[in-house]
């Protein structure tokens, strides 16, 4: 089996829904053999589903993942390379590339284009191979950013790397030596710095559309309360731990 989709597999099982969903068909094959086991599964797989759902959690999970680096701010020297690290898209003729763009390739772009506005002598890289798409998610960002006035001859493409390791990878040979802004979304940095740090390459650290916002405000009483998105921030930051743990593993 390819090593790429047995990673993608294994993670996709050990992912909070994945588990939830595994504890209630198990409460469901014990309750006519061992009723207490079942109501114990049942009962796990309820108060891990309503824990992982309520904002209050799920920004405490988040907060000191996206709390290593700070937002992006004008340098005062030239800028040569804005890194734009591959999330997804659905192709759609009919739709301009920026609607294409999923919504964590949306941020990154958008935050590229930020920082290419203070530093308009930049270079782009755009990354991403297609994974099942017929369109490179690195072309699909170029065609945003071109459709946004950057001029074509601005942006490289790498539409070959499959994650973030491979992307540090191939990125790595043509950025080294140079002064490089790597933009990705904040609970993905800093990983991706690590990978970029493994192959001697030390990048500035540009975190785009972080999950969580005014932490010390005071919050109203639905922040206590379960909600969807909540849940999938959650899912964001245990995804991310695991990675750093593979990472950490691999070294």
């Amino acid at each position: 089996m390819d090593l790429f989709l047995l990673k993608k597999i294994i993670g996709f099982l050990l992912m909070p829904m994945s588990i939830v969903v595994l504890l209630m068909l198990l409460a469901l094959l014990l309750f006519n053999r061992a009723r207490r086991w079942s109501f114990r599964c049942l009962l796990l797989s309820s108060m891990l589903l309503i824990f992982l759902s309520t904002p209050w959690v799920s920004d405490r999970l988040m907060a000191p993942i996206e709390a290593n680096y700070e937002s992006f701010k004008q340098q005062n020297r030239k800028v040569d390379f804005i890194v734009i690290l591959g999330c997804g898209h659905t192709t759609d003729l009919s739709l301009p590339a920026t609607s294409q763009l999923k919504a964590c390739s949306l941020q990154r772009m958008v935050e590229g284009l930020r920082i290419y506005q203070l530093h308009p002598e930049a270079q782009f890289i755009t990354s991403g191979a297609a994974l099942g798409d017929p369109t490179p998610n690195a072309v699909m960002v170029k065609n945003a950013l071109i459709s946004l006035g950057v001029p074509n001859k601005k942006i490289f493409v790498q539409n070959f790397p499959k994650d973030t390791k491979e992307e540090s990878e191939i990125i790595a040979p043509r950025v080294k030596g140079k002064n490089v802004v790597l933009v990705t979304n904040a609970d993905h940095m800093p990983r991706s710095v690590e990978y970029f740090k493994q192959q001697g390459v030390a990048v500035i650290p540009a975190p785009a559309s972080p999950w969580v916002k005014g932490l010390d405000q005071e919050k109203k009483w639905a922040y206590f309360l379960p909600q969807v998105e909540s849940l999938k921030q959650s899912t964001n930051a245990w995804y991310e731990t695991l990675g750093r743990i593979a990472q950490f593993i691999t070294g």
